[in-house]
């Protein structure tokens, strides 16, 4: 028996560590918001070094934004978080680091189950950290738990993870340790309910938005930046543009089109509310009111063709209450 006892005790320091990380989707309340999240924390002293995880939804809504919430250009000692990205950083002959990319994975390269990407049902996220090994001392590992990204969907779904095999093999971890055996437990699929109401509630000028018939849009992130359909236009290879023609095309639609009793009302066009981007009449009494006009397009023209990241520095998405998006 005692043999036995320790050739098990053998075997047991013979052999890799086991560890578990758990990778886990939750929706924030009933909004359009799910954040990834990681558990680490029973890996001492190893950690991660990098995720690849696929993001699927199961109907036609897209995923609309990913935002990494723990961040930081950890290639710098004095920075934590999983903030390489892999994927699409861009380093220079000399080591710099000149575009510090996304955590969405580009398709079409090499990896065959890499999914499409923004503004689809599905995506690939690929995150890394570089650290000193924790057990040297390392000042800059990241947490060992924690949310990796905000995922941001059109509509009501079910959203799936998984491991992304291509890039970071059977269980889409890569340990700081990599023969490491680890096991990473993904949570079950969950059903993501946007609750209905209106978008607008709450808002100081609410009137006006019922003014123009409540349009869903006056509640994109970037409308009083004058986008106004919500989507982006452009290419990968020219860059990508929230504020272009199709904006200017919506503008154009309610153009001047006067208020009752002296027209027939920006209601009266489909959309045209949408280029009401100041959320204010202008004219007068006499001539008549209009809320498409001069101060709208003023706005358009500030934020005309400006290109998102890396091409340019982007419209922001800071409009109130920026809780809506295009389906």
């Amino acid at each position: 028996m005692k043999k036995i006892v320790l050739a098990l005790v053998v075997l047991l320091f013979a052999s890799p560590a086991w560890a578990d990380v758990n990778i886990t989707a939750a929706q924030v309340g009933e909004t359009n918001e799910v954040i990834i999240s990681f558990d680490a924390s029973e890996e001492d002293p190893d950690l991660p070094r990098a995720f690849a995880i696929n993001i699927q939804l199961d109907n036609d809504a897209n995923i609309l934004e990913v935002t990494p919430t723990i961040v930081g250009e950890s290639i710098e000692p004095d920075n934590l978080g999983y903030g390489i990205f892999p994927g699409t950083i861009i380093i220079d002959a000399l080591g710099n680091v000149t575009d510090a990319g996304t955590p969405v994975a580009e398709y079409g390269d090499l990896e065959s189950d890499t999914l499409p990407g923004l503004d689809s049902n599905g995506v690939t996220i690929e995150l890394a950290s570089l650290y000193a090994p924790v057990g040297v001392g390392s000042p800059n590992a990241p947490p060992a738990s924690g949310v990796l990204v905000s995922v941001f969907v059109s509509k009501s779904c079910t959203l799936c993870i998984s491991a992304n095999v291509s890039r970071a093999g059977a269980t889409g971890v890569v340990m700081e340790d990599p023969d490491q055996v680890v096991t990473v437990n993904y949570s079950e699929c969950i059903d993501v309910n946007i609750a209905p109401g209106e978008c607008y509630w709450g808002m100081a000028d609410y009137d006006q938005w019922d003014a123009v018939g409540k349009p869903e849009c006056w509640c994109y992130q970037r409308q009083c930046r004058g986008d106004a359909d919500g989507l982006k236009q452009g290419s990968a290879l020219a860059g990508y543009m929230y504020v272009g023609t199709n904006d200017l095309a919506i503008l154009i639609s309610g153009w001047k089109v006067l208020e009752p009793p002296k027209g027939p009302g920006i209601t009266s066009v489909p959309g045209g509310a949408c280029a009401d981007f100041d959320h204010a009449k202008q004219g007068s009494a006499l001539a008549g009111y209009m809320r498409v006009g001069t101060n709208d397009l003023n706005v358009l023209i500030a934020h005309w063709k400006v290109l998102e990241p890396p091409k340019g520095t982007g419209v922001p998405a800071d409009c109130q209450p920026g809780n809506e998006f295009p389906d």
